[in-house]
């Protein structure tokens, strides 16, 4: 089976969504749809690591890779999440080389990086320690968010830095940057995502994009831009707007005269 990071490398589409319910029941529905990847989201919920822990493991056993969008770029804790059994980590505020690099440094083992070794999950808790190894140096996955026009402006040293995967566009981060949250439309980002895309083809790095709204369309029309790592909706999106539009739909039927 071919590897979320050889995808990757080969600007192959991958579609994968966010968790911030912090339920195994959450993960184990929505492997079902079939999904390449699911990031458990450390950021922007109320998810520990014990509950990330056991979101990874429904995601590994089920044949999906296991992604965790760490808080920060912080390396104690990329190196917890990695020893919990992250396949990678998608690292926000990725703004300079300099974040890059720390990124890397602190997913990788000595002499690539500088995380410490531990004998976690990950590692078969000491009895895989070799294997693990191996598998980090070779299928370990970084992704740098792009999410302020500080980003964007230094995309082709972000981009440069060995050990970097690809990158995803923070839509909402992106447009509070310019001073116009949620503002997609605008030129200001319209414009900043363009030179995005301009970046990311001509360094021949793979684009992604979180289409935030699980919304086909607007998948479609990412698809076209060029994004092949692309991220849809996200757990608490997907049960509330099916609600509302089924709520909707039923008192609508029952309201007929």
């Amino acid at each position: 089976m071919i590897s979320l990071k050889e995808k990757l490398h080969k600007n192959e589409l991958t579609i994968g969504s966010w968790i911030t319910l912090g339920h195994p029941a959450i993960a184990e529905i929505m492997v079902q749809a079939g999904f390449n990847w699911l990031t458990i989201d450390m950021e922007h919920s109320a998810i520990d690591l014990d509950e990330a822990q056991e979101l990874m493991q429904v995601i590994e056993l089920s044949g999906c890779t296991p992604l965790v969008r760490v808080g920060e770029n912080n390396p104690y804790l990329i190196k917890r999440v990695m020893d919990a059994g992250a396949g990678g980590v998608i690292v926000p505020m990725v703004n300079s080389r300099a974040d890059a690099i720390r990124a890397v440094e602190a997913v990788k083992y000595p002499p690539t990086g500088k995380r410490g070794v531990g004998l976690g999950r990950a590692q078969g808790y000491g009895l895989t320690f070799e294997k693990y190894k191996k598998w980090l140096a070779e299928e370990s996955v970084v992704i740098a968010q792009i999410e302020h026009i500080k980003a964007v402006q230094n995309l082709p040293e972000i981009l440069a830095v060995k050990g970097i995967d690809g990158f995803i566009v923070g839509p909402y981060d992106l447009s509070g940057s310019l001073g116009i949250p949620g503002q997609f439309e605008n030129v200001k980002v319209k414009t900043a995502l363009a030179q995005i895309l301009k970046i990311s083809k001509k360094m021949n790095k793979t684009a992604g994009f979180h289409v935030v709204s699980p919304d086909p369309t607007l998948f479609k029309q990412r698809f076209n831009e060029g994004y092949r790592f692309l991220a849809f909706g996200l757990d608490t999106l997907f049960l509330g707007e099916n609600l509302q539009r089924s709520m909707k739909a039923l008192k609508h039927e029952n309201t007929r005269t």
